[in-house]
């Protein structure tokens, strides 16, 4: 490998789990914030320990969240500053406002919220946690806005004297066709993740412990699989608008993720694929025809390009190089991103008729689908952004930017190398800290609910309250 392939898998391997903690968060961040609306309004204290047992998990994750998501800002100076000086004058405006505003809004709420128990009216306290599981929402749309630059740019010119590219428009950078369709789609995911953690845990103690707690967790467990369902309905829809967008921006990546090599029109899906080892030509297909035509063009016999006719384009228009992405790659974890995602969905429903009118199922394989219930939509989640950044390769930013510009010029192998050791191990210590830290929580069950304090008691010391 050289630095160009090191320095890739380093920001890969640290983005991909950076993300594992993002969508629970999100997601988590309402849900929690909902289980204490049903207390303030109902008085019902099921609730009020569901809030606080599901408060404490989510406040675990979003810690771990926060570590790792650190290295990735430091990771565009010291592995990608060229792409930092080229785009940073664009790239760099929504993740400034994303520091400086949304983490700031949900960090400084969310320590309200946590030592505000028995501090703060229970109107107010109840509002900290929305304002704070507003920021987590608002803080992704500013980073998808970076994001959505580098798969379309808009709302800049290119200054040859200085070499960059400068923001003329930052309205246009917010309102990137690529981000609107992909906010919606992220957030919806992240909700699915959400919903199929607290339905996994929540059907876990209903089996493991239907003697303690089954009547708060229940409810718990069907709010879960219900929003599990819901927003795994509006993944499908958000989905679909985003494939036609995809479609229009980055035909490419529509191409590869079909490993469709020719232009068709009618264009078919191809549910499984075989090719030659590096992705150049197909050998096998199962396809349902006319299918990939309505999800990239909205019509039964539209056209969608091929990989081979978008190669000889782009070598015209860009010059000569290799344009194609890793097709097999591409290929199959768009694959991967559908079929967990609709595991995820299966699993919850199956749930859903288990638990109805009051039963509780005593099936092993029920129990060990709970334990992984929660790992189905985060796994669609992880393949979909792998999907969405290795299918834009060559280009960091697509059309003005190769991924091979980008990397510092000054950095050594021995210092990728070295950091990428460091991380690993690292991380992999923060994985076993963050994995039995919610197993520990998690098997302790829902927390006893101390005596209410007076909240205008100005002596009382603050508590952190789970």
């Amino acid at each position: 490998m050289d630095i160009l392939e090191l320095s890739r898998w380093q920001f890969g391997i640290t983005t991909v789990y950076h993300f594992f903690f993002v969508p629970l968060t999100i997601g988590l961040s309402v849900l929690v914030a909902t289980m204490q609306t049903v207390w303030w309004r109902s008085g019902d204290e099921r609730w009020l320990r569901l809030t606080k047992f599901f408060g404490k998990l989510f406040l675990i994750n979003f810690a771990m969240g926060i570590a790792t998501g650190i290295v990735q800002e430091f990771q565009f100076g010291m592995n990608w500053s060229d792409y930092s000086r080229f785009v940073g004058d664009i790239f760099g405006a929504p993740l400034a406002i994303e520091g400086l505003l949304a983490f700031f809004l949900e960090s400084t709420f969310l320590g309200l919220w946590i030592f505000g128990w028995d501090r703060l009216r229970p109107g107010l306290h109840l509002a900290c946690i929305w304002i704070a599981a507003a920021g987590t929402i608002l803080s992704a749309y500013f980073i998808l806005a970076a994001n959505s630059f580098m798969q379309n740019p808009v709302g800049y010119t290119f200054n040859a004297d200085k070499g960059r590219a400068e923001l003329t428009d930052f309205g246009a950078v917010l309102t990137n066709k690529v981000l609107i369709a992909t906010f919606p789609h992220q957030i919806i995911g992240c909700f699915m993740v959400a919903g199929a953690f607290v339905a996994g845990v929540a059907l876990w103690h209903v089996m493991r412990h239907p003697e303690r707690d089954a009547d708060a967790f229940r409810p718990a467990f069907r709010m879960g699989a219900v929003v599990l369902l819901v927003a795994g309905l509006g993944t499908m829809i958000t989905g679909d608008f985003q494939g036609k967008v995809m479609t229009e921006v980055q035909p490419m990546k529509m191409a590869a993720a079909e490993a469709l090599y020719d232009d068709a029109k009618p264009a078919p899906f191809s549910l499984f694929t075989i090719g030659t080892l590096d992705g150049s030509e197909e050998v096998f297909s199962l396809e349902v025809p006319r299918l990939l035509s309505f999800l990239g063009t909205g019509t039964l016999d539209g056209q969608v390009r091929g990989i081979d006719s978008l190669q000889a384009e782009y070598e015209q228009t860009y010059g000569p190089g290799d344009y194609r992405p890793n097709v097999p790659v591409t290929y199959w974890t768009f694959r991967m991103m559908i079929t967990t995602g609709g595991l995820a969905m299966a699993a919850g429903a199956v749930m859903l008729w288990a638990t109805r009118r009051g039963r509780t199922p005593t099936s092993r394989w029920l129990l060990r689908a709970a334990v992984v219930l929660p790992l189905l939509p985060m796994a669609s989640n992880s393949f979909g952004w792998i999907f969405t950044e290795m299918g834009r390769q060559p280009w960091v930013v697509f059309g003005l930017m190769p991924t091979s510009a980008g990397v510092s010029p000054g950095t050594t192998m021995f210092e990728i190398v070295a950091s990428l050791a460091a991380f690993t191990v690292l991380y992999g210590v923060l994985a076993v800290i963050e994995v039995r830290l919610l197993l520990r929580y998690v098997k302790a069950g829902l927390p006893e609910l101390d005596p209410p304090r007076d909240p205008d008691d100005a002596d009382a010391p603050l508590a952190y309250a789970y």
